[in-house]
């Protein structure tokens, strides 16, 4: 804790305070508009860092990583669209709050979360960063399997409604994800001889198609666009604040989950979000709820995801392995800077590392000042007609999906997935857990590889450590738990109709 304290200083310099401000606030405005990404922006300024000292260029880099969490949410919220990957989660029951008219609460809750999530994490980091490392470290194959499996389980229940749908949805989307040359073998699959699907389907234009452009699509005919203005009053946002009061335990449990999910590298915080949401409709009660604008869906994940972005710098910093590709991006700055991290970075350059924590901090407060009083003119966003926001919405995501790669045919791609998310929602599925299976399915599927391979090909190594024994037991409990749930269901009314039909009988 001392050597935390002793970080303050570093970044309360003028000179860090300058750049951490303007990470983040420039990571709040990339994750506000769709299809960008903290990744790309953490790309282009890049070049910028190699004029800064080493602890002033992490800091400015690290402000655009968990800036653009905060911001994500706003557009999730308000329109729809995920502004970053792990916000997707968000718009289940952000949006159905928004169109309800509670804007203002749903945007409030979600700040309010990422500051205390981010918190959270920034505890963690100063006093569980030994356990947590060696936590870490312990995940073999095995657990990472596990893991992910979790994951996997948990996305296909977290949107609630028809389980067998969302199990669809989450296969469909591993599908997805072996596009592309096989890991191991190097061998093309589902490339249908187009050298752009070489490298696989963009993660940016699979989430921006199947959440941006179904909801221009469907909204397109609505003739009714116009909203009247919301205004947010003081007595409007304090009752706002007492209502917070009771969505403590969800930022508590969302915050837990994405602290110790944050450190895993693959993990980070979109399944940390999404593990968390899953958590909070296991926990939280009235699950029939989650999915129609219940402030708990937002709070959860909303937490998760920013102690997670915290948390992630645990490996990257202390033992060099970058959990994410953002945090491979910042590694790729310390190495230019000539500093390795590695478990040498703490003690060697203590004013680098705690500095960034201490920063962390700052950055978190800086955020609330900025989002907070703001809040009223993100809500009147929606008094705006949608239509004169689709042409803007459209340009957007097909700017975002082509700075990533430069490539027009991740536009073409996201326009396709944009037409079958149409389609999907249509029919009634949610793209929620589709998105899950495309971005869990490579790594579970590189993992149980690796995990064979140790084994000699014995499954029974899947379920040889305690860790991985009790990751597969929550799954098995997420599994039976819904099951278990509707027979419990079904008899009670079976029972109440047969009382119903005696008393009916009775003379």
């Amino acid at each position: 804790m001392m050597d935390f304290f002793q970080g303050i200083p570093v970044a309360l310099q003028p000179i860090n305070l300058f750049y951490v401000l303007a990470g983040v606030v420039l990571g709040n405005i990339v994750g506000v508009l769709p299809g960008i990404g903290a990744i790309a922006a953490i790309s282009i300024l890049l070049p910028v860092t190699f004029y800064l000292e080493p602890t002033t260029a992490v800091i400015m880099l690290a402000g655009v990583y968990y800036g653009a969490e905060y911001g994500g949410s706003i557009a999730s919220i308000l329109l729809n669209l995920p502004g970053t990957a792990s916000n997707a989660i968000t718009t289940l029951d952000g949006y159905p709050m928004a169109k309800r008219g509670d804007a203002g609460l749903a945007l409030l809750t979600a700040q309010l979360s990422s500051l205390a999530g981010g918190t959270f994490g920034i505890l963690c980091m100063v006093l569980l960063s030994p356990l947590i490392v060696r936590f870490s470290l312990s995940f073999g194959p095995a657990e990472y399997f596990a893991t992910l499996f979790l994951g996997l389980v948990a996305g296909s229940v977290a949107v609630g409604g028809a389980p067998i749908r969302g199990v669809a949805m989450v296969l469909f989307g591993m599908l997805l994800g072996t596009i592309g040359l096989d890991l191991n073998s190097g061998v093309a699959r589902f490339d249908m001889g187009t050298p752009n699907l070489l490298d696989g389907l963009s993660i940016v234009a699979v989430a921006m198609g199947l959440f941006g452009i179904p909801e221009v699509i469907s909204n397109l005919g609505d003739r009714n666009d116009g909203r009247h203005a919301i205004t947010i009053t003081a007595r409007e946002m304090f009752t706002a604040f007492k209502r917070l009061k009771r969505i403590i335990p969800s930022i508590l449990r969302g915050a837990s989950v994405g602290s110790l999910m944050g450190p895993l590298p693959g993990a980070g915080p979109t399944i940390a979000s999404f593990l968390a949401y899953s958590l909070e409709r296991s926990v939280g009660g009235k699950k029939h709820e989650f999915g129609t604008g219940r402030i708990n869906g937002i709070a959860a994940p909303e937490a998760a995801n920013n102690a997670a972005a915290q948390t992630a710098f645990i490996p990257t910093m202390t033992l060099g392995i970058p959990g994410t590709p953002t945090m491979a991006i910042i590694l790729g700055a310390l190495m230019i800077h000539g500093i390795a991290p590695g478990p040498q970075l703490v003690s060697g350059h203590p004013e680098l590392f705690w500095g960034l924590v201490a920063s962390f901090w700052i950055g978190n407060i800086i955020l609330v000042v900025l989002n907070v009083p703001l809040i009223g003119v993100w809500a009147r966003l929606i008094s705006v007609p949608r239509r004169f926001f689709f042409p803007v919405i459209i340009a957007l995501i097909c700017a975002g999906v082509f700075g990533v790669a430069n490539s027009t045919f991740d536009i073409w791609a996201v326009l396709v997935m944009g037409v079958f998310g149409t389609v999907l929602r249509f029919f009634g599925f949610s793209p929620a857990p589709l998105l899950v299976g495309f971005v869990l399915g490579p790594m579970i599927e590189e993992h149980l590889r690796r995990a064979l391979m140790i084994s000699g090909g014995e499954f029974a190594y899947l379920f040889s450590s305690p860790t991985a024994i009790v990751l597969h037991s929550i799954t098995l409990l997420m599994v039976i738990s819904p099951i278990v749930g509707a027979i419990w269901k079904r008899r009670r009314r079976l029972a109440q109709s047969k009382t119903t039909r005696e008393m009916d009988q009775r003379p």
